[in-house]
């Protein structure tokens, strides 16, 4: 037997309706000689007769009444398929991977999620923990579809980025016990000359605005701690090896830890959602792009 074409299902289903050439003609918006074309076309795929005529009536056969039970099941999946189809491409449906740093899953991506269960039920978002290093290179590789990391400015990949920005925010000093300068309410990097530096590891952009703020204080940290997990600066800072600077978001998830505000000229790091140039206006990943704005 041949495959059979789901559009002539819906004949045959429209003729069982509608008992008539004509009538089911009108309802297809199709001309009677097409419908019997598609009729005929129809009973040659399954090699059996379908209809039974008399004037111009038609009535199902045997064989026909089992292909129309068929047909119900299969036009039905086709309906649910154009229904999804139809979400997805509205940003109703579908399923999209995000890349970001601790911090921003629990201040952003938590948050979007939440919000999408109420706003966009059909939507799901998958959660990959990443630094900002890490995450634009698995975006342009097409891993993810949004990373969100640090923007420092102009990068080779610039052009194939598209950026929203999610936040700014201030890094804030962070001292040993017994440091000199722990009970001031504010204080200038320059005022850390002298101590010893516990740093993200090299290629973090947080390295990078550190070691640039230093440099317009006029010195090079002394580096003898590494890590790119601020907790773990905090506890190495706690341990009394050296200070550091850690963003206020990710101060804020450790409540053991106080930060120093640093004034004047306050280091910063810009917060975004990069998205693959070309993909930006997916409806579905304005969707996700829009909630994690809105947080």
């Amino acid at each position: 037997m041949q495959v059979i074409d789901p559009r002539r299902l819906r004949v045959l289903r429209a003729l069982a309706d509608h008992g008539t050439v004509t009538a089911a003609a009108q309802a297809l918006y199709l001309s009677p000689s097409a419908v019997s074309q598609q009729l005929a076309s129809l009973e040659s795929e399954v090699g059996q007769e379908l209809l039974r005529r008399k004037g111009r009536r038609v009535w199902l056969t045997s064989a026909g009444e089992l292909l129309v039970e068929h047909a119900d099941a299969v036009l039905a999946e086709l309906d649910r398929a154009e229904a999804r189809l139809a979400a997805f491409g509205s940003g109703e449906l579908g399923q999209v991977t995000v890349a970001a740093f601790a911090s921003a899953i629990t201040n952003v991506v938590a948050p979007a999620i939440a919000a999408l269960r109420d706003s966009a039920p059909g939507v799901t978002v998958l959660v990959r923990d990443a630094e900002g290093q890490e995450s634009l290179p698995m975006l342009l590789d097409g891993e993810i579809d949004i990373a969100i990391t640090m923007h420092t400015g102009q990068t080779p990949t610039e052009h194939r980025i598209v950026w929203d920005v999610l936040y700014t925010e201030p890094f804030d000093a962070v001292l040993p016990p017994g440091h000199p300068l722990a009970d001031r309410e504010d204080l200038a990097i320059a005022d850390l000359t002298t101590d010893d530096w516990v740093v993200p590891l090299p290629g973090n952009p947080c390295r990078d605005v550190l070691l640039a703020a230093c440099a317009t204080a006029g010195f090079t940290p002394r580096v003898t701690h590494t890590s790119d997990d601020f907790t773990a600066q905090a506890a190495l800072v706690a341990a009394g090896v050296g200070v550091a600077l850690i963003p206020r978001t990710a101060l804020r998830a450790i409540p053991t830890c106080h930060g120093i505000p640093v004034s004047p000229n306050p280091p910063y790091r810009r917060v975004v959602a990069a998205t693959r140039r070309g993909r930006e206006t997916h409806p579905l990943l304005q969707t996700v792009r829009k909630a994690l704005s809105a947080t």
